[in-house]
């Protein structure tokens, strides 16, 4: 295990020396990507949505993240029984809400899992942190119809309510336990053009708890690596399809003690 005092470098090191099984519920455009950026940074995906195997399923997983991108009755079973089994064994867990406050069951499923099962990490837009702290909010879906900046005290009102760490995305992404508000200025405009991308940073978060030593640092750290693998893509993109391919070569190949020195707070 990695020595170093940097806490960025020390879980990066984790998550590649213990690579966590990451069991993702996650939406049918997500899946693809949300694989190969696990695989990429060093750990391993499990995608399951069958409610029979929850149970067993989280009982061997390192970590469980929860987005609800596309719901059914049959996925929402799932999802409770995972969350729940992932509460019960002390497993962390990260929820995406994701278009929370576009539709009734979107928020109340959110709402549901949050109050029932307590997730460790609860990774949104600003809008839909914004529902789910009870704030009223004309929702655009998945897309934030706010920034990142004006939800900040709905951010903390939820981490403090649910108990979670709130990592909110947006051109700054603010990560608090209610009390301490981290933050992190990487990222590039091309990331928002790419579906998925914000799937992409939940499932890392939880790789990044699964392995990490403090849930609030390893949130933090995972959207910094996210960011700046972003940017790097950037440089070397022609469009958003070639971001998408560059941006997976950045988290299979990155350097963390070279990524350390371009975070920015």
């Amino acid at each position: 295990m990695s020595t170093s005092s940097d806490p960025f470098i020390r879980d990066c090191a984790a998550v590649r020396e213990k690579s966590p099984l990451v069991h993702c519920i996650t939406n049918y455009v997500a899946m693809g990507i949300n694989a190969n950026a696990l695989l990429a940074v060093g750990a391993s995906p499990l995608m399951s949505f069958c409610p029979e195997e929850m149970e067993e399923i989280v009982g061997i997983a390192s970590a469980l993240v929860v987005n609800i991108g596309c719901l059914d009755r049959h996925e929402i079973e799932g999802m409770k029984i995972a969350a729940a089994t992932a509460h019960r064994l002390g497993k962390p867990w990260v929820l995406d809400p994701v278009g929370a406050g576009a539709s009734r069951i979107r928020t109340q499923t959110s709402l549901d899992l949050i109050r029932d099962s307590h997730p460790s990490v609860i990774r949104g837009n600003a809008s839909e942190i914004m529902c789910l702290a009870g704030e009223q909010i004309t929702s655009r879906g998945v897309d934030t119809s706010v920034l990142s900046s004006d939800a900040v005290e709905a951010a903390k009102a939820l981490a403090i309510s649910s108990g979670a760490v709130v990592s909110m995305s947006g051109p700054v992404d603010y990560i608090t336990d209610g009390t301490t508000v981290l933050t992190i200025a990487n990222g590039h405009p091309l990331m928002s053009r790419i579906t998925a991308m914000g799937c992409t940073a939940s499932v890392i978060t939880g790789a990044f708890i699964a392995a990490g030593k403090d849930t609030l640092t390893a949130a933090r750290n995972a959207m910094a690596l996210m960011g700046i693998a972003g940017e790097r893509a950037a440089e070397s993109a022609s469009g958003t399809g070639s971001m998408e391919m560059h941006f997976i070569d950045e988290l299979s190949t990155f350097e963390p003690s070279d990524y350390a020195r371009s975070i920015r707070i």
